[in-house]
């Protein structure tokens, strides 16, 4: 267990706007410096990206666990962009295989981080994080621009959903790219709740655990750094997410313990 935090221990998360070329009013989003920033960063932090950061302020504090993670030398010094994707339909239209959003992300979000943080070029120490739309959102991304982020974090990944947002078949359409295209140097934590099994769009696509267990089948056939988990009794929401979230952060980022 990690140990108890002081207050000069913690980092500091700052809410703002990131700048767009292509949305004039910017995209709303956090970002968490760890304590001591920027001496503790060194020469550079590490990164991580994860998306609907709103969530991951609240039932899934990513800030306090990285905190922690940090202080007990679990994880490196990292900075975490928390990025706001909103609600339906523009959350979906952002995370579910979206060229365009994948494009602002690497082009516009990654440029501005490292212009204005002191943070990581080496995509072996950047990560990409969600759930749900988020972890698909995630994966697509690494997938499209692997020279950039090298670790996928997914929990409840939703890789039943077709090419930009669709809930029709073809069912599972970055698997199918995955499975296509040339293997990447890309390294995946992926887990889901055993009990995600309820196909979706009412039972016409695959479920949560089998879409999961499709996409690590295809990865580990092409040779990927793969480390999956069901998770006992877990469901789709943040109370299981919460538990294996610092896990897929130290498995994908270790400290020097």
């Amino acid at each position: 267990m990690a140990p108890a935090l002081s207050f000069a221990q913690k980092g500091t998360t700052t809410e703002l706007t990131i700048p767009s070329k292509a949305q004039p009013a910017g995209r709303h989003a956090w970002v968490y410096t760890p304590a001591g920033y920027p001496g503790s960063c060194q020469s550079a932090c590490n990164l991580i990206i994860v998306f609907d950061g709103s969530m991951y302020l609240g039932a899934m504090p990513l800030p306090e666990i990285l905190d922690s993670l940090i202080a007990a030398k679990r994880t490196p010094a990292t900075v975490a962009v928390l990025f706001d994707n909103g609600e339906p339909p523009g959350r979906i239209n952002d995370l579910a295989n979206s060229h365009r959003f994948a494009a602002y992300i690497a082009e516009e979000v990654l440029p501005w981080t490292r212009a204005h943080y002191a943070v990581t070029r080496d995509p072996a120490r950047t990560t990409l994080a969600g759930s749900s739309a988020g972890g698909l959102g995630a994966a697509y991304i690494a997938f499209k621009y692997p020279s950039l982020f090298g670790n996928v974090l997914s929990q409840s990944g939703a890789f039943w959903r077709g090419n930009e947002a669709s809930n029709t078949a073809p069912f599972e359409w970055l698997t199918q790219q995955l499975a296509a295209a040339p293997k990447s140097n890309i390294h995946f934590f992926l887990d889901v709740g055993s009990r995600e099994t309820v196909g979706a769009m009412g039972g016409v696509g695959p479920s949560l655990v089998e879409a999961n267990r499709h996409l690590r089948a295809a990865l580990d056939k092409k040779g990927y750094s793969v480390a999956y988990f069901e998770v006992p009794n877990g469901q789709h929401s943040p109370d299981s997410w919460r538990v294996r979230l610092p896990v897929g952060i130290v498995t994908l980022a270790p400290g020097d313990r």
